[in-house]
């Protein structure tokens, strides 16, 4: 019975230390933004291969720390690219290199508390600080109308997004929606064209898209062999270039994922930390 009514009636969130730390984590139940001592990321120099979409994002970010207009994001496209580690980069360089009063808050919103974010919302429009709210791998299938509530704080709803919000996404399909879903929509429906429309404009919200793309083999080359110097590990540039290849053919892929994952597997084979 008790736990009926703490579903029926959810527990005010509690008042969030924003001195605390730079990012945090929203915890719907109890309410609560959970501070990140560390962050999980990599330095933005590091990304090789993004070089547009990385300056779009970070002159996006800048103006917005500032104070000036500026767009939510949505970064889509092929797994593995760098979406995600680009806007923890791009958070961290922005607060170390803007200057501004009080640093930019990164607040991580898993997808499936999506329905709470109204709740967030409440909590950080009477705030002075300024926030990116990120959902990693942001989707939606048949049946989840979770979707509205995200619309509805981005643009459509009666207070709308807060000045002191942005919200950015990262997702493998750039409509947010897969595709059997938005044709199965179009063959049932009475009125194909306005049953699409409603899911699928909610990627219009987002103002700016980045688009990731699989890498070329000197993409993928670039990312190792960055990725090899700024650690220090010494290997014959032929030696890498030949195990970095035969690295990718094992995996069937390039990605920047797939790079660090030889790294990691160089340095343990060398004996040598990953340390910053």
């Amino acid at each position: 019975m008790i736990s009926l009514i703490e579903r029926a009636v959810p527990a005010m969130p509690e008042a969030a230390d924003f001195d605390a730390a730079d990012a945090f984590v929203w915890q719907p139940r109890p309410g609560r933004l959970e501070p990140v001592g560390r962050v999980n990321r990599v330095a933005i120099g590091l990304l090789k291969g993004v070089d547009r979409m990385r300056d779009q994002l970070v002159d996006n970010t800048e103006r917005f720390a500032r104070g000036l207009p500026a767009n939510n994001v949505l970064l889509w496209g092929a797994r593995g690219m760098g979406k995600s580690s680009l806007v923890k980069a791009a958070h961290a360089h922005v607060n170390r290199n803007t200057g501004t009063r009080t640093p930019l808050k990164l607040i991580e919103i898993h997808r499936e508390d999506i329905e709470t974010l109204p709740a967030l919302m409440t909590m950080l429009r009477a705030s002075e600080h300024r926030f990116l709210v990120f959902c990693d791998d942001l989707s939606f299938d048949g049946g989840d109308a979770s979707y509205k509530s995200l619309k509805a704080v981005l643009e459509g709803g009666i207070e709308g997004r807060p000045e002191n919000v942005l919200f950015y996404a990262t997702s493998n399909r750039r409509h947010l929606l897969p595709r059997d879903m938005v044709e199965n929509e179009r063959s049932t429906a009475i009125n194909p064209g306005e049953a699409v429309e409603e899911k699928v404009s909610l990627s219009d919200r987002f103002g700016l898209w980045l688009g990731f793309h699989k890498c070329n083999q000197d993409e993928y080359l670039a990312m190792v062999t960055g990725y090899a110097d700024h650690y220090g590990l010494s290997v014959d540039s032929d030696r890498l270039r030949a195990e970095a290849l035969e690295w990718a053919t094992t995996r069937g892929s390039r990605s920047g994922r797939v790079a660090w994952q030889f790294i990691q597997d160089l340095a343990g084979r060398l004996e040598r930390p990953l340390s910053d």
